[in-house]
């Protein structure tokens, strides 16, 4: 059988697509910075070109860049130190009468079932101050104690952190570049509606990214209000923390729930702190995923707030906690290739029959 010119372009592109799959699936780990990089590179690149426009070298305004998305993230971190420095001796202070609590409510509850129990809570509170109060030392040395335990794990987090920095820089420095040499590659027939494509994903993963930042930063106030009207000492941190870390889904807000509920029992002791925290973070949950993202995010990339949900829901199901991360951007793709099939169905000829 013969094949046509078209079939056999058809075949060589599918055999090409693959190709590229199976590297990249056979080369995933090693990927894994470049493609970090890569997606801090394409969303830093604006700025740097802007500063680049304005006069200034493009070798400072990729290190301007740069070190300013550092001390944003360290920043994001460090939010995290007064939390700490406050809940760490107020946890030591606070475990005797919580296992003094535990003993008075525990042991009469299970000898009513005949389950006798008999804490030695004189040994047990000794146990938990000296751990408490062992020195950085000790510490230092379970840590390096672990990462002998697991040396490949600790270097290859060690060594992405250095690389991903050197890596971004260099993406920076040549995008323009680099852009222009894979827009070189595509065939020049099919050049001007592929660059067109890619031209309107860029233009809606930029409205997603702007409406993710607004996203965070109603949530950051929410919470730190929400928290501080409770009356929690530690409200702007922890509010503040939970919303700019919502931009990964799931564990943002649950590293933000369990700081709040911690620092709740701490500070008041009480089953009514957990009352407060669920109410807060239920409602901010609520908020974020039926108002906040369809409004702010969703109608930005021409989605439907009942679109957003779905694409949420749909890619969590299929590719887990990395589907809920790519939901929304895949999704805006998806939205300007269904727009072009739309287009290219009502001219083609099964349409006007």
């Amino acid at each position: 059988m013969t094949l046509s010119s078209t079939q056999r372009q058809t075949l060589t592109w599918t055999a090409l697509a693959l190709a590229v799959a199976l590297l990249l699936w056979l080369l995933a780990p090693v990927l894994t910075p470049f493609l970090v990089a890569a997606v801090l590179a394409y969303m830093l690149h604006p700025m740097v070109e802007r500063l680049a426009r304005r006069g200034l070298p493009r070798v400072l305004a990729v290190l301007f860049v740069e070190v300013l998305a550092l001390l944003a993230a360290m920043s994001l971190l460090l939010l995290l130190v007064p939390v700490l420095v406050k809940e760490i001796p107020a946890l030591k202070a606070q475990i005797p009468p919580l296992l003094d609590r535990l003993d008075a409510t525990l042991s009469p509850w299970l000898a009513q079932f005949g389950i006798q129990v008999n804490l030695d809570l004189a040994s047990l509170k000794a146990w938990v101050v000296q751990v408490m109060d062992d020195k950085g030392e000790d510490w230092l040395a379970a840590a390096l104690n672990s990462a002998r335990l697991g040396g490949s794990v600790m270097l290859s987090l060690i060594g992405n952190a250095v690389l991903v920095p050197v890596v971004l820089y260099y993406l920076l420095s040549d995008w323009s570049a680099l852009v222009a040499r894979a827009q070189s590659l595509i065939p020049p027939r099919m050049r001007a509606p592929v660059t067109g494509f890619m031209d309107e994903c860029d233009a809606v993963l930029g409205q997603y990214l702007r409406g993710q930042v607004l996203v965070m930063v109603a949530l950051a106030v929410y919470y730190a209000v929400a928290l501080a009207v409770a009356r929690f000492d530690l409200a702007l941190p922890v509010g503040v923390f939970t919303g700019l870390a919502v931009f990964v889904p799931y564990v943002g807000f649950g590293l933000g729930l369990a700081l709040a509920v911690l620092a709740g029992l701490l500070q008041f002791g009480t089953l009514a702190a957990l009352g407060w925290v669920a109410l807060i973070y239920g409602a901010g949950q609520v908020l974020e995923s039926f108002v906040l993202t369809p409004r702010l995010v969703g109608e930005r990339i021409g989605l439907s707030p009942l679109a957003v949900i779905f694409a949420l829901m749909a890619f969590g199901q299929l590719f887990g906690f990395v589907g809920v991360l790519v939901a929304l951007p895949a999704s805006a793709v998806a939205v300007v290739a269904a727009r072009r099939l739309r287009v290219a169905y009502l001219a083609s000829e099964i349409y006007r029959g």
